[in-house]
Protein backbone atom coordinates (compact mmCIF):
# COMPACT_ATOMS: atom_id res chain seq x y z
CA UNK A 1 0.00 0.00 0.00
CA UNK A 2 3.41 2.03 -0.09
CA UNK A 3 2.72 3.46 -3.31
CA UNK A 4 -0.50 4.88 -3.11
CA UNK A 5 -0.20 5.76 0.54
CA UNK A 6 2.64 8.05 -0.92
CA UNK A 7 0.26 9.85 -3.08
CA UNK A 8 -2.53 10.29 -0.78
CA UNK A 9 -1.78 13.93 -0.44
CA UNK A 10 0.23 14.40 -3.78
CA UNK A 11 -0.52 16.73 -7.14
CA UNK A 12 -1.10 20.27 -6.85
CA UNK A 13 -4.33 22.09 -5.50
CA UNK A 14 -6.71 23.41 -8.08
CA UNK A 15 -6.76 26.89 -8.47
CA UNK A 16 -10.13 28.01 -9.17
CA UNK A 17 -11.70 24.98 -9.20
CA UNK A 18 -9.79 23.65 -12.00
CA UNK A 19 -6.85 20.98 -12.19
CA UNK A 20 -4.44 22.83 -14.60
CA UNK A 21 -0.91 24.76 -14.34
CA UNK A 22 -2.71 27.93 -15.52
CA UNK A 23 -3.38 31.04 -13.65
CA UNK A 24 -6.77 30.84 -11.97
CA UNK A 25 -9.63 32.44 -13.96
CA UNK A 26 -10.77 36.00 -12.53
CA UNK A 27 -14.13 35.94 -11.33
CA UNK A 28 -16.28 38.99 -10.83
CA UNK A 29 -16.68 40.28 -7.16
CA UNK A 30 -20.31 41.65 -7.48
CA UNK A 31 -23.53 40.55 -8.91
CA UNK A 32 -23.38 41.02 -12.93
CA UNK A 33 -25.98 42.13 -14.89
CA UNK A 34 -27.44 40.71 -18.08
CA UNK A 35 -27.44 37.14 -19.11
CA UNK A 36 -25.10 34.27 -18.21
CA UNK A 37 -24.73 30.42 -17.77
CA UNK A 38 -23.82 28.51 -15.10
CA UNK A 39 -23.00 25.01 -15.23
CA UNK A 40 -23.00 21.90 -13.10
CA UNK A 41 -21.90 19.00 -14.05
CA UNK A 42 -22.49 15.83 -12.46
CA UNK A 43 -20.64 12.23 -12.31
CA UNK A 44 -21.68 9.49 -10.51
CA UNK A 45 -20.60 5.43 -9.99
CA UNK A 46 -17.41 5.38 -11.30
CA UNK A 47 -16.57 2.54 -9.17
CA UNK A 48 -13.38 2.88 -9.68
CA UNK A 49 -12.59 2.59 -13.26
CA UNK A 50 -9.82 4.74 -14.25
CA UNK A 51 -8.90 3.81 -17.60
CA UNK A 52 -11.02 3.71 -20.79
CA UNK A 53 -12.90 0.72 -21.46
CA UNK A 54 -15.27 -1.16 -23.64
CA UNK A 55 -18.67 0.30 -23.28
CA UNK A 56 -22.66 -1.58 -24.12
CA UNK A 57 -25.40 0.72 -26.23
CA UNK A 58 -28.44 -0.13 -26.90
CA UNK A 59 -29.13 0.68 -30.55
CA UNK A 60 -31.73 0.35 -33.25
CA UNK A 61 -32.70 -3.06 -30.93
CA UNK A 62 -29.10 -4.48 -30.05
CA UNK A 63 -25.87 -4.40 -28.34
CA UNK A 64 -23.01 -1.85 -29.64
CA UNK A 65 -19.76 -1.31 -27.77
CA UNK A 66 -17.37 1.50 -28.17
CA UNK A 67 -14.61 2.86 -25.85
CA UNK A 68 -15.59 5.20 -22.99
CA UNK A 69 -14.32 6.59 -19.56
CA UNK A 70 -11.18 7.38 -18.34
CA UNK A 71 -10.26 9.48 -15.75
CA UNK A 72 -7.11 11.20 -17.87
CA UNK A 73 -9.90 11.86 -20.46
CA UNK A 74 -12.28 13.40 -17.94
CA UNK A 75 -9.45 15.65 -16.80
CA UNK A 76 -9.43 17.03 -19.98
CA UNK A 77 -12.89 17.43 -20.56
CA UNK A 78 -13.41 19.36 -17.03
CA UNK A 79 -10.01 21.22 -17.90
CA UNK A 80 -11.41 22.79 -20.98
CA UNK A 81 -15.02 23.05 -19.84
CA UNK A 82 -13.65 25.02 -16.90
CA UNK A 83 -11.66 27.18 -19.10
CA UNK A 84 -14.84 28.07 -21.52
CA UNK A 85 -17.56 28.61 -18.08
CA UNK A 86 -15.56 29.80 -14.98
CA UNK A 87 -18.89 29.47 -13.29
CA UNK A 88 -19.12 25.83 -13.11
CA UNK A 89 -19.70 23.37 -10.19
CA UNK A 90 -18.71 19.75 -10.76
CA UNK A 91 -20.21 17.41 -8.23
CA UNK A 92 -19.96 13.42 -8.06
CA UNK A 93 -22.90 10.97 -6.19
CA UNK A 94 -21.23 8.57 -4.85
CA UNK A 95 -19.53 4.65 -5.62
CA UNK A 96 -15.82 6.13 -6.28
CA UNK A 97 -14.10 4.08 -3.71
CA UNK A 98 -15.32 0.11 -4.89
CA UNK A 99 -15.26 -1.32 -7.84
CA UNK A 100 -11.29 -2.28 -8.76
CA UNK A 101 -8.95 -4.45 -7.43
CA UNK A 102 -6.59 -1.13 -7.52
CA UNK A 103 -9.31 0.23 -4.93
CA UNK A 104 -8.58 -3.60 -2.70
CA UNK A 105 -5.07 -3.56 -2.92
CA UNK A 106 -4.90 0.32 -1.05
CA UNK A 107 -8.67 0.12 0.63
CA UNK A 108 -9.20 2.97 -1.43
CA UNK A 109 -6.66 4.94 -1.01
CA UNK A 110 -4.92 4.88 -4.73
CA UNK A 111 -8.23 7.13 -5.47
CA UNK A 112 -7.68 9.74 -3.14
CA UNK A 113 -4.79 11.52 -5.58
CA UNK A 114 -6.89 11.39 -8.65
CA UNK A 115 -10.06 12.36 -7.99
CA UNK A 116 -8.48 15.58 -6.03
CA UNK A 117 -6.52 16.16 -9.24
CA UNK A 118 -10.11 16.39 -10.81
CA UNK A 119 -11.08 18.61 -8.97
CA UNK A 120 -14.13 17.84 -8.22
CA UNK A 121 -16.04 20.75 -5.93
CA UNK A 122 -18.80 18.43 -3.90
CA UNK A 123 -19.27 14.50 -3.28
CA UNK A 124 -21.49 12.41 -2.26
CA UNK A 125 -21.22 9.03 -0.53
CA UNK A 126 -22.70 6.08 -2.38
CA UNK A 127 -23.80 2.83 -0.98
CA UNK A 128 -20.46 1.76 -1.42
CA UNK A 129 -18.65 3.92 -0.21
CA UNK A 130 -18.51 1.71 3.47
CA UNK A 131 -17.22 -1.35 1.97
CA UNK A 132 -13.60 -0.77 4.00
CA UNK A 133 -15.83 -0.23 7.25
CA UNK A 134 -16.63 3.20 8.30
CA UNK A 135 -13.76 4.61 9.79
CA UNK A 136 -11.87 3.98 6.68
CA UNK A 137 -14.83 5.73 4.82
CA UNK A 138 -14.55 8.79 7.07
CA UNK A 139 -10.60 8.83 6.85
CA UNK A 140 -11.30 8.51 2.47
CA UNK A 141 -13.77 10.92 2.32
CA UNK A 142 -12.11 13.43 4.65
CA UNK A 143 -8.78 13.19 2.91
CA UNK A 144 -10.46 14.40 -0.13
CA UNK A 145 -10.25 18.39 -0.50
CA UNK A 146 -13.57 19.09 -1.78
CA UNK A 147 -16.40 19.28 0.64
CA UNK A 148 -18.45 16.58 1.58
CA UNK A 149 -22.65 16.46 1.89
CA UNK A 150 -24.95 13.92 3.32
CA UNK A 151 -28.21 14.60 5.26
CA UNK A 152 -29.26 11.05 6.73
CA UNK A 153 -25.94 9.31 8.08
CA UNK A 154 -25.51 9.55 11.32
CA UNK A 155 -22.91 8.20 14.28
CA UNK A 156 -24.60 5.36 15.97
CA UNK A 157 -24.54 5.76 19.72
CA UNK A 158 -25.71 2.26 20.17
CA UNK A 159 -28.18 0.02 19.41
CA UNK A 160 -29.53 1.96 16.80
CA UNK A 161 -29.45 5.29 18.50
CA UNK A 162 -28.44 8.48 16.67
CA UNK A 163 -25.51 10.94 16.91
CA UNK A 164 -24.37 13.53 14.75
CA UNK A 165 -24.89 13.55 11.45
CA UNK A 166 -21.17 12.33 9.77
CA UNK A 167 -21.20 14.76 7.33
CA UNK A 168 -22.90 18.55 6.67
CA UNK A 169 -26.44 18.12 5.30
CA UNK A 170 -26.11 20.67 3.07
CA UNK A 171 -23.84 22.79 0.57
CA UNK A 172 -24.81 26.54 -0.26
CA UNK A 173 -22.54 27.66 -3.74
CA UNK A 174 -22.60 31.63 -4.16
CA UNK A 175 -22.07 32.25 -7.29
CA UNK A 176 -21.94 35.81 -8.99
CA UNK A 177 -24.65 36.92 -6.90
CA UNK A 178 -26.36 33.62 -7.47
CA UNK A 179 -26.76 30.98 -4.24
CA UNK A 180 -27.12 27.61 -4.88
CA UNK A 181 -28.17 24.80 -2.46
CA UNK A 182 -27.27 21.33 -2.11
CA UNK A 183 -28.62 18.32 0.08
CA UNK A 184 -27.15 15.25 -0.22
CA UNK A 185 -29.23 11.75 0.32
CA UNK A 186 -27.52 8.32 0.32
CA UNK A 187 -29.10 4.83 0.20
CA UNK A 188 -31.09 4.17 3.74
CA UNK A 189 -30.80 0.56 2.88
CA UNK A 190 -26.99 0.21 2.93
CA UNK A 191 -27.26 -2.12 5.60
CA UNK A 192 -29.12 -4.62 4.15
CA UNK A 193 -27.97 -3.96 0.65
CA UNK A 194 -24.36 -4.44 1.55
CA UNK A 195 -22.81 -7.18 4.14
CA UNK A 196 -23.99 -5.65 7.49
CA UNK A 197 -20.54 -5.44 9.41
CA UNK A 198 -19.51 -2.65 6.53
CA UNK A 199 -21.87 0.31 7.73
CA UNK A 200 -21.34 -1.08 11.44
CA UNK A 201 -21.42 2.04 13.42
CA UNK A 202 -23.97 3.85 11.23
CA UNK A 203 -27.21 4.93 11.35
CA UNK A 204 -28.80 5.72 8.40
CA UNK A 205 -32.65 7.54 7.88
CA UNK A 206 -35.25 8.27 5.62
CA UNK A 207 -34.92 11.29 3.42
CA UNK A 208 -38.36 11.93 4.41
CA UNK A 209 -37.65 12.29 7.69
CA UNK A 210 -35.60 15.74 7.30
CA UNK A 211 -35.86 16.84 3.89
CA UNK A 212 -38.59 19.93 4.38
CA UNK A 213 -36.48 21.12 7.11
CA UNK A 214 -33.41 21.39 5.11
CA UNK A 215 -35.73 22.60 1.73
CA UNK A 216 -36.86 25.27 4.11
CA UNK A 217 -33.35 26.19 5.49
CA UNK A 218 -32.02 26.08 2.11
CA UNK A 219 -35.26 28.65 0.86
CA UNK A 220 -35.69 30.60 3.56
CA UNK A 221 -32.63 31.18 5.85
CA UNK A 222 -29.70 30.51 3.33
CA UNK A 223 -32.15 32.20 0.36
CA UNK A 224 -30.88 30.18 -1.98
CA UNK A 225 -32.15 30.54 -5.94
CA UNK A 226 -32.07 26.93 -6.86
CA UNK A 227 -32.50 23.75 -4.10
CA UNK A 228 -30.57 20.40 -6.02
CA UNK A 229 -30.55 17.25 -4.18
CA UNK A 230 -27.20 14.93 -4.52
CA UNK A 231 -29.01 11.54 -4.56
CA UNK A 232 -27.54 8.01 -4.30
CA UNK A 233 -30.73 6.44 -3.89
CA UNK A 234 -31.82 4.70 -7.71
CA UNK A 235 -33.45 6.01 -10.08
CA UNK A 236 -36.81 4.58 -9.13
CA UNK A 237 -36.98 5.83 -5.29
CA UNK A 238 -35.64 9.18 -6.77
CA UNK A 239 -38.71 9.66 -8.82
CA UNK A 240 -40.57 8.40 -5.97
CA UNK A 241 -39.05 11.16 -3.87
CA UNK A 242 -39.23 13.93 -6.45
CA UNK A 243 -43.13 13.10 -6.83
CA UNK A 244 -43.86 13.34 -3.20
CA UNK A 245 -45.09 16.80 -1.17
CA UNK A 246 -41.86 16.39 1.21
CA UNK A 247 -39.70 17.53 -2.52
CA UNK A 248 -41.74 20.71 -2.79
CA UNK A 249 -39.14 23.38 -2.99
CA UNK A 250 -36.80 20.79 -4.90
CA UNK A 251 -35.49 21.86 -8.60
CA UNK A 252 -33.23 18.65 -9.41
CA UNK A 253 -32.69 15.98 -7.81
CA UNK A 254 -28.66 14.38 -9.18
CA UNK A 255 -28.83 10.96 -8.70
CA UNK A 256 -27.22 7.93 -8.52
CA UNK A 257 -26.84 4.13 -8.14
CA UNK A 258 -28.93 1.98 -10.65
CA UNK A 259 -26.37 3.31 -13.34
CA UNK A 260 -29.53 4.71 -15.89
CA UNK A 261 -28.24 6.58 -18.57
CA UNK A 262 -31.20 9.51 -18.54
CA UNK A 263 -30.88 12.15 -21.78
CA UNK A 264 -34.22 13.44 -20.55
CA UNK A 265 -34.70 14.99 -17.36
CA UNK A 266 -37.50 12.85 -16.04
CA UNK A 267 -40.31 15.23 -14.74
CA UNK A 268 -41.65 14.30 -11.90
CA UNK A 269 -44.41 16.50 -9.69
CA UNK A 270 -42.29 18.55 -8.00
CA UNK A 271 -38.31 18.25 -9.00
CA UNK A 272 -36.83 16.92 -12.02
CA UNK A 273 -34.70 13.15 -11.88
CA UNK A 274 -31.67 12.70 -13.82
CA UNK A 275 -28.91 9.87 -13.95
CA UNK A 276 -25.87 10.29 -15.79
CA UNK A 277 -24.72 6.13 -16.13
CA UNK A 278 -21.60 4.66 -14.84
CA UNK A 279 -18.13 3.81 -14.90
CA UNK A 280 -17.41 7.81 -16.00
CA UNK A 281 -18.41 6.91 -19.70
CA UNK A 282 -20.71 10.00 -19.24
CA UNK A 283 -21.04 13.14 -17.92
CA UNK A 284 -24.46 15.05 -16.99
CA UNK A 285 -24.79 19.04 -17.53
CA UNK A 286 -26.88 20.93 -16.06
CA UNK A 287 -26.99 24.43 -17.48
CA UNK A 288 -28.77 27.53 -15.91
CA UNK A 289 -29.54 30.62 -17.37
CA UNK A 290 -29.39 33.93 -15.53
CA UNK A 291 -31.06 36.73 -16.63
CA UNK A 292 -30.30 40.35 -14.30
CA UNK A 293 -29.93 38.24 -10.87
CA UNK A 294 -32.62 35.41 -11.70
CA UNK A 295 -32.08 31.72 -12.53
CA UNK A 296 -34.43 31.85 -15.97
CA UNK A 297 -33.75 28.62 -17.48
CA UNK A 298 -32.55 25.01 -16.92
CA UNK A 299 -31.42 22.64 -19.59
CA UNK A 300 -29.41 18.89 -19.75
CA UNK A 301 -27.50 16.78 -21.19
CA UNK A 302 -25.80 13.61 -21.10
CA UNK A 303 -22.84 13.57 -22.70
CA UNK A 304 -20.19 10.91 -23.68
CA UNK A 305 -16.59 10.96 -22.66
CA UNK A 306 -14.07 9.05 -24.02
CA UNK A 307 -10.84 8.34 -26.11
CA UNK A 308 -13.12 9.63 -29.17
CA UNK A 309 -14.19 12.81 -27.46
CA UNK A 310 -11.74 14.35 -25.68
CA UNK A 311 -7.44 13.15 -25.65
CA UNK A 312 -5.46 11.79 -22.49
CA UNK A 313 -4.88 14.83 -20.01
CA UNK A 314 -0.79 14.29 -19.64
CA UNK A 315 -0.57 14.89 -15.72
CA UNK A 316 -3.04 12.45 -15.26
CA UNK A 317 -1.99 9.85 -17.02
CA UNK A 318 1.01 10.17 -15.58
CA UNK A 319 -0.94 9.98 -11.86
CA UNK A 320 -2.62 7.41 -12.71
CA UNK A 321 0.65 5.10 -14.17
CA UNK A 322 2.84 6.35 -10.73
CA UNK A 323 -0.24 5.02 -8.72
CA UNK A 324 -1.33 1.84 -10.28
CA UNK A 325 2.63 0.83 -10.77
CA UNK A 326 3.35 -1.71 -7.31
CA UNK A 327 0.27 -3.42 -8.47
CA UNK A 328 0.15 -3.72 -12.63
CA UNK A 329 1.77 -6.74 -12.50
CA UNK A 330 -1.19 -8.53 -10.25
CA UNK A 331 -3.98 -6.59 -11.83
CA UNK A 332 -3.06 -7.13 -15.45
CA UNK A 333 -2.30 -10.93 -15.28
CA UNK A 334 -4.13 -13.03 -17.71
CA UNK A 335 -6.63 -15.62 -16.17
CA UNK A 336 -8.65 -17.22 -18.70
CA UNK A 337 -10.20 -16.59 -22.09
CA UNK A 338 -13.61 -15.98 -23.43
CA UNK A 339 -15.15 -16.00 -27.12
CA UNK A 340 -18.05 -14.06 -26.02
CA UNK A 341 -18.23 -10.52 -24.97
CA UNK A 342 -18.89 -10.11 -21.39
CA UNK A 343 -21.31 -7.72 -19.44
CA UNK A 344 -23.82 -7.23 -17.15
CA UNK A 345 -26.43 -5.20 -18.41
CA UNK A 346 -29.81 -6.93 -18.47
CA UNK A 347 -31.48 -7.04 -15.96
CA UNK A 348 -32.39 -10.75 -16.06
CA UNK A 349 -29.41 -12.74 -17.55
CA UNK A 350 -25.92 -11.99 -18.63
CA UNK A 351 -22.41 -13.36 -19.63
CA UNK A 352 -20.64 -12.28 -16.43
CA UNK A 353 -22.96 -13.79 -14.21
CA UNK A 354 -23.35 -17.31 -16.35
CA UNK A 355 -19.32 -17.24 -16.47
CA UNK A 356 -19.62 -16.80 -12.49
CA UNK A 357 -22.51 -19.34 -11.77
CA UNK A 358 -20.40 -21.78 -14.30
CA UNK A 359 -17.45 -21.57 -12.08
CA UNK A 360 -19.68 -22.72 -8.79
CA UNK A 361 -21.77 -25.74 -10.75
CA UNK A 362 -17.96 -26.93 -11.53
CA UNK A 363 -16.49 -26.44 -8.75
CA UNK A 364 -20.05 -27.93 -6.54
CA UNK A 365 -21.44 -30.41 -9.00
CA UNK A 366 -23.72 -31.98 -6.07
CA UNK A 367 -25.71 -28.57 -5.00
CA UNK A 368 -29.03 -28.41 -6.76
CA UNK A 369 -28.84 -24.80 -7.20
CA UNK A 370 -26.16 -22.36 -7.26
CA UNK A 371 -26.92 -18.63 -6.69
CA UNK A 372 -25.29 -15.53 -7.37
CA UNK A 373 -26.28 -11.85 -6.48
CA UNK A 374 -28.18 -9.04 -9.24
CA UNK A 375 -24.83 -7.04 -9.39
CA UNK A 376 -25.03 -4.36 -11.59
CA UNK A 377 -21.28 -3.04 -11.86
CA UNK A 378 -18.75 -3.71 -14.09
CA UNK A 379 -17.95 -2.70 -17.83
CA UNK A 380 -17.97 -4.74 -20.34
CA UNK A 381 -15.47 -6.68 -21.66
CA UNK A 382 -15.45 -7.39 -25.51
CA UNK A 383 -11.63 -6.35 -27.01
CA UNK A 384 -10.16 -9.71 -28.43
CA UNK A 385 -6.19 -9.66 -27.83
CA UNK A 386 -3.58 -11.21 -30.32
CA UNK A 387 -5.50 -14.84 -29.47
CA UNK A 388 -8.42 -13.60 -31.41
CA UNK A 389 -10.29 -14.13 -28.04
CA UNK A 390 -11.13 -11.86 -24.93
CA UNK A 391 -8.32 -12.15 -22.46
CA UNK A 392 -10.25 -12.04 -18.49
CA UNK A 393 -7.29 -10.40 -16.42
CA UNK A 394 -6.86 -10.78 -12.33
CA UNK A 395 -8.37 -7.02 -12.42
CA UNK A 396 -11.32 -7.45 -14.56
CA UNK A 397 -12.25 -10.72 -11.42
CA UNK A 398 -12.30 -7.97 -9.16
CA UNK A 399 -14.08 -5.56 -11.08
CA UNK A 400 -16.92 -8.38 -11.45
CA UNK A 401 -16.62 -9.34 -7.77
CA UNK A 402 -14.60 -6.37 -5.88
CA UNK A 403 -15.49 -8.68 -2.56
CA UNK A 404 -13.57 -11.95 -2.81
CA UNK A 405 -16.27 -13.66 -0.71
CA UNK A 406 -16.04 -17.04 0.87
CA UNK A 407 -18.73 -20.10 -0.87
CA UNK A 408 -21.22 -20.74 1.48
CA UNK A 409 -23.46 -23.52 1.48
CA UNK A 410 -27.00 -24.74 3.09
CA UNK A 411 -30.42 -26.33 2.96
CA UNK A 412 -33.99 -24.94 2.15
CA UNK A 413 -36.98 -25.97 1.50
CA UNK A 414 -38.97 -25.64 -1.51
CA UNK A 415 -41.12 -23.39 0.19
CA UNK A 416 -38.51 -20.87 1.34
CA UNK A 417 -37.31 -20.99 -2.10
CA UNK A 418 -40.37 -19.69 -3.20
CA UNK A 419 -40.93 -16.82 -0.81
CA UNK A 420 -37.68 -16.16 -1.27
CA UNK A 421 -37.83 -15.78 -5.48
CA UNK A 422 -41.43 -13.76 -5.01
CA UNK A 423 -39.27 -11.42 -2.53
CA UNK A 424 -36.56 -11.06 -4.81
CA UNK A 425 -38.81 -10.60 -7.57
CA UNK A 426 -40.19 -7.39 -6.16
CA UNK A 427 -36.98 -6.16 -4.96
CA UNK A 428 -36.34 -5.70 -8.43
CA UNK A 429 -39.98 -5.20 -10.34
CA UNK A 430 -42.15 -3.91 -7.36
CA UNK A 431 -44.67 -1.77 -8.17
CA UNK A 432 -44.17 0.87 -5.36
CA UNK A 433 -40.89 2.39 -6.59
CA UNK A 434 -40.66 2.98 -2.82
CA UNK A 435 -40.52 -0.94 -2.47
CA UNK A 436 -37.53 -1.78 -5.07
CA UNK A 437 -33.89 -2.24 -3.73
CA UNK A 438 -30.45 -3.61 -4.72
CA UNK A 439 -29.34 -4.76 -8.16
CA UNK A 440 -31.01 -6.76 -10.88
CA UNK A 441 -32.69 -10.02 -10.64
CA UNK A 442 -31.00 -12.58 -8.07
CA UNK A 443 -28.86 -15.14 -10.93
CA UNK A 444 -29.26 -19.05 -10.24
CA UNK A 445 -28.26 -22.26 -11.82
CA UNK A 446 -29.89 -25.51 -11.66
CA UNK A 447 -33.11 -24.17 -11.41
CA UNK A 448 -35.50 -22.99 -14.19
CA UNK A 449 -38.27 -19.79 -12.95
CA UNK A 450 -40.58 -18.01 -15.32
CA UNK A 451 -42.32 -15.60 -14.05
CA UNK A 452 -44.23 -12.50 -14.22
CA UNK A 453 -41.87 -9.07 -13.78
CA UNK A 454 -44.94 -6.63 -13.58
CA UNK A 455 -47.66 -9.21 -11.95
CA UNK A 456 -49.11 -8.67 -8.53
CA UNK A 457 -46.95 -8.82 -5.29
CA UNK A 458 -46.17 -12.52 -3.92
CA UNK A 459 -47.87 -14.27 -7.31
CA UNK A 460 -45.30 -13.11 -9.63
CA UNK A 461 -43.94 -16.84 -9.86
CA UNK A 462 -45.19 -18.70 -12.65
CA UNK A 463 -43.17 -22.17 -12.64
CA UNK A 464 -40.28 -23.80 -10.53
CA UNK A 465 -38.14 -26.43 -12.63
CA UNK A 466 -35.09 -27.88 -9.95
CA UNK A 467 -33.26 -30.57 -12.01
CA UNK A 468 -36.16 -30.36 -14.81
CA UNK A 469 -38.37 -31.96 -11.77
CA UNK A 470 -41.16 -29.38 -10.05
CA UNK A 471 -40.55 -26.88 -7.15
CA UNK A 472 -41.68 -29.16 -4.07
CA UNK A 473 -42.50 -27.37 -1.34
CA UNK A 474 -41.84 -29.84 1.35
CA UNK A 475 -38.49 -31.24 -0.67
CA UNK A 476 -35.09 -29.77 1.18
CA UNK A 477 -32.85 -28.69 -1.96
CA UNK A 478 -29.01 -27.79 -0.94
CA UNK A 479 -28.10 -24.50 -2.43
CA UNK A 480 -24.10 -22.61 -2.53
CA UNK A 481 -24.22 -18.80 -2.44
CA UNK A 482 -21.27 -16.34 -1.30
CA UNK A 483 -21.05 -15.47 2.01
CA UNK A 484 -21.49 -11.99 3.17
CA UNK A 485 -19.54 -10.23 6.02
CA UNK A 486 -21.95 -9.87 9.41
CA UNK A 487 -24.83 -11.74 8.33
CA UNK A 488 -25.91 -14.50 10.51
CA UNK A 489 -25.22 -18.59 10.02
CA UNK A 490 -28.77 -19.34 9.24
CA UNK A 491 -28.94 -16.37 6.60
CA UNK A 492 -27.39 -17.23 2.68
CA UNK A 493 -27.84 -14.89 -0.33
CA UNK A 494 -31.09 -13.19 1.84
CA UNK A 495 -32.65 -16.57 2.47
CA UNK A 496 -33.26 -16.87 6.72
CA UNK A 497 -33.42 -19.94 8.56
CA UNK A 498 -31.08 -22.09 6.31
CA UNK A 499 -30.16 -25.49 7.51
CA UNK A 500 -27.23 -26.96 8.00
CA UNK A 501 -25.16 -23.73 6.94
CA UNK A 502 -21.08 -24.48 6.09
CA UNK A 503 -18.49 -22.16 5.02
CA UNK A 504 -16.13 -23.57 2.41
CA UNK A 505 -12.46 -23.35 2.53
CA UNK A 506 -12.23 -21.82 -0.65
CA UNK A 507 -13.57 -18.11 -2.31
CA UNK A 508 -15.25 -17.01 -5.24
CA UNK A 509 -11.71 -15.61 -6.82
CA UNK A 510 -9.97 -18.99 -6.07
CA UNK A 511 -12.70 -20.94 -7.93
CA UNK A 512 -13.11 -18.60 -10.96
CA UNK A 513 -9.43 -18.52 -11.17
CA UNK A 514 -9.00 -22.76 -11.09
CA UNK A 515 -12.26 -22.72 -13.68
CA UNK A 516 -10.77 -20.65 -16.07
CA UNK A 517 -7.58 -22.26 -16.25
CA UNK A 518 -9.19 -25.69 -16.81
CA UNK A 519 -11.86 -23.98 -19.45
CA UNK A 520 -9.62 -22.19 -22.02
CA UNK A 521 -11.59 -20.42 -23.67
CA UNK A 522 -15.27 -19.86 -21.82
CA UNK A 523 -18.09 -19.52 -23.73
CA UNK A 524 -20.75 -17.83 -20.79
CA UNK A 525 -24.05 -17.22 -22.58
CA UNK A 526 -27.07 -17.49 -20.42
CA UNK A 527 -29.63 -19.94 -20.57
CA UNK A 528 -32.80 -18.59 -19.71
CA UNK A 529 -32.99 -20.20 -16.61
CA UNK A 530 -35.21 -16.96 -15.42
CA UNK A 531 -37.83 -16.30 -18.14
CA UNK A 532 -39.67 -13.69 -17.69
CA UNK A 533 -43.54 -14.33 -19.24
CA UNK A 534 -44.56 -10.32 -19.95
CA UNK A 535 -40.55 -8.62 -20.34
CA UNK A 536 -38.04 -9.00 -23.11
CA UNK A 537 -34.41 -11.38 -21.67
CA UNK A 538 -32.90 -7.82 -23.11
CA UNK A 539 -34.73 -5.93 -20.57
CA UNK A 540 -31.60 -3.14 -19.81
CA UNK A 541 -34.18 -0.99 -16.88
CA UNK A 542 -36.36 -1.45 -14.13
CA UNK A 543 -37.75 2.02 -14.28
CA UNK A 544 -41.64 2.11 -16.05
CA UNK A 545 -44.49 4.70 -16.03
CA UNK A 546 -42.22 7.47 -17.07
CA UNK A 547 -40.83 8.21 -20.56
CA UNK A 548 -37.53 6.49 -19.94
CA UNK A 549 -35.37 4.12 -21.92
CA UNK A 550 -31.68 2.85 -21.56
CA UNK A 551 -29.45 3.52 -24.58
Amino acid sequence: MTGAAGLLFAGSRRAAGAWTSEAPVSLPTSPTKGRFTISILHTTDVHCQIHPHDELFWENGRAVFRKTGGYAHLATFFRKYRKNNPYTFIVDTGDMFQGSLLSVETQGAALVPILNALGYDLYLPGNWEVIYYKKNMQRLLGSLWAPKVCANMYHDLGEGQKGELIFPPYYVWSINGIKIGFLGYTDPLVPLRQSPNYSKGIVYTKPEDNLPYYVSVLREQEQCSFVIILAHLGLSQQIHLANQEVCKGVDYILGGDTHERVRQPIQCRFAKVVEPGAFGSFVGELRLTVEDGKIVRDDYQLMEIGPHTHAADRQMVSLIEQVEAPYRDRIYQIVGYSTVPLYRYFVIENPIDTLILDALRWRLPDVDIVLSNGFRFCPPRVTPDHTGNIPITNGYLYDMLPVDSPIKTGVVTGKQLREWLEKELNNVFAKNASERFGGWLIKFDGMHVKFLAFGPKGHRVQEVLVGGEPLSDERRYRIAACERDGDPDHVLCRISNVQEPQLLPYTLHETLRNYLKLHVPVSPRPRQQAVALDAPPTLLTQVTGVPYEFR
